[in-house]
């Protein structure tokens, strides 16, 4: 068992799942030669060959397309797309035909694929390169989105991706790509897609978050910790479809809650997971339940990009003023 940061265990599951399963193959700008930008796939070409990592024009939407088409044929294709925010010129073949190919079909034909795109900010990136559209894409029906927050989910996750008969949106959150290291078992293993994760038990207050907020909300955790409130932090990891019992268990236990995200707030989709909550919850709550994103604006460039994710203390803010109500 090896110890491995989050990149290295993406590029793992696609070795793994790529040397089990000849139908599955890599497609994106520079991911062969190079390896990509930021060398998710090194190594991939040199083993597999030019015919399974394959390097693309810079063309999103011929991307996906072209990965449409091979997955209807048969195969498993994992296009890459450099940035989250490179997949807008894409949406019209994901929504358009990606989501829907076993509606149209009527079930004659799916549609596996694993689009894989490194969101959010933190890396100092230029304009339109670090974008948190996740809520996009938990809104279209016929796709599954993951975000996984650790090395060891990161490849589970992947490779139950890699095992779904439909598409997966399969977000990584750049900004911990070599923050840390964990074990990751060797070979093929699985993390359940639509499982979410307590990752720290508490008893006053739920916290939900996914990608790149779970470590910043355990960070939270524990200043909270010393004003005597004991916060259960949950890891989504599937934002489509949501773990309904454990988020609802959880706030059944504590009685109140939060959500944080990097996206801007409004219409997030921590709205989604507070509708959940006053759907499913409401008698157990002692307080409404609280949101903490990124402000409703475009992601900034350099000098302010530090300013738009929420940090330790903002989400302890949230914190307060839940347990304050």
């Amino acid at each position: 068992m090896a110890r491995l940061n989050l990149i290295q265990a993406i590029t793992d599951g696609l070795r793994v799942a790529m040397r089990e399963d000849e139908r599955v193959l890599v497609l994106g700008e520079d991911v062969g030669v190079n390896g990509g930008v930021f060398r998710a796939t090194e190594g991939l070409q040199a083993e597999f060959g030019s015919e399974r990592v394959v390097d693309t024009p810079l063309a999103e939407a011929g991307i996906i397309g072209a990965s449409v088409g091979l997955a209807v044929q048969g195969m498993r294709p994992v296009p890459e797309l450099q940035f989250a925010g490179f997949i807008y010129p894409a949406v019209e073949q994901i929504v358009c035909h990606v989501s829907r190919v076993r509606m149209r079909s009527q079930g004659r034909f799916s549609c596996p694929m694993v689009i894989r795109a490194p969101y959010g900010g933190g890396i100092r990136a230029p304009e339109l390169h670090g974008d948190s559209p996740e809520a996009f894409f938990v809104h279209q029906p016929g796709l599954q989105v993951v975000c996984p927050s650790s090395p060891y989910d990161a490849k589970g996750l992947l490779l139950a991706a890699l095992e779904a008969d439909d598409p997966v949106i399969f977000f990584e959150p750049m900004r911990i790509y070599r923050a840390f290291k964990e074990e990751v078992p060797d070979g093929h293993y699985t993390v359940p897609i639509g499982q979410a994760k307590v990752v720290r038990a508490g008893t006053h207050l739920s916290l939900f978050a996914w990608g790149t907020m779970l470590r910043v909300s355990l960070e939270a955790a524990e200043l909270a910790k010393q004003q005597g409130w004991e916060v259960e932090v949950v890891d989504l990891r599937t934002l489509s479809p949501l773990d309904r019992d454990t988020i609802l268990a959880s706030v059944e236990k504590t009685g109140r809650a939060l959500v944080v995200h990097e996206a801007p707030k409004t219409a997030g989709l921590g709205a989604e997971i507070v509708a959940l909550i006053n759907e499913g919850a409401l008698l157990s709550l002692e307080a409404p339940v609280g949101r903490v994103g990124g402000y409703d604006v475009p992601q900034p460039l350099f000098a302010l990009e530090d300013l738009h994710a929420p940090d330790a203390l903002r989400i302890m803010h949230g914190i307060a003023n839940v347990m304050n109500f």
